[in-house]
């Protein structure tokens, strides 16, 4: 199994948008018995809690179901997963520098790089989710197509 995590400051607008966007992804490629994916915050303000009303109405107009309560990256999400996808500069540094293993991260937006952008805003402070939506759902067309091309796994059509 293939283990993707996507990580934000408070895990519940731009991680949890990611992962629920890649899993639909993943889904639609008949590919879910081969990738699995979760998200993480690096701060824990919101333990627990579910989506940001603005990711959640976001997901819903765009026929997304997904459940979420947020949660805090461990050290042990280091080694357990293979692709560890930053939001941002400052989240990419903390989890570089958590524990062995954050070596491995990478910012999403490497996977969408004719956008000419590094990070996803965080629409927690801007309230730019909409933008966010845009920016991720190219970052993880980009991701699963990097993964099935690393893998060697064919998108299975019906």
């Amino acid at each position: 199994m293939i283990r993707v995590l996507f990580v934000c400051l408070g895990n519940i607008c731009r991680s949890p948008m990611a992962e629920a966007l890649f899993v639909q992804k993943v889904q639609r490629a008949g590919l879910a018995h081969k990738i699995e994916a979760d998200s993480a915050g690096t701060g824990g303000w919101f333990i627990g809690e579910p989506l940001h009303p603005g990711t959640q109405a976001l997901l819903q107009q765009h026929g997304i179901a997904y459940e979420h309560r947020a949660r805090l990256l461990e050290a042990s999400d280091l080694r357990r997963f293979d692709y560890i996808l930053a939001m941002d500069c400052s989240n990419l540094t903390y989890i570089r520098q958590m524990a062995p293993g954050g070596e491995k991260a990478r910012l999403i937006m490497e996977f969408a790089p004719e956008l000419g952008r590094l990070e996803v805003p965080d629409p927690y402070y801007t309230g730019e989710f909409a933008l966010v939506y845009e920016l991720l759902d190219k970052a993880t067309d980009g991701l699963l197509k990097a993964i099935c091309n690393e893998h060697h796994l064919a998108i299975e059509t019906a």
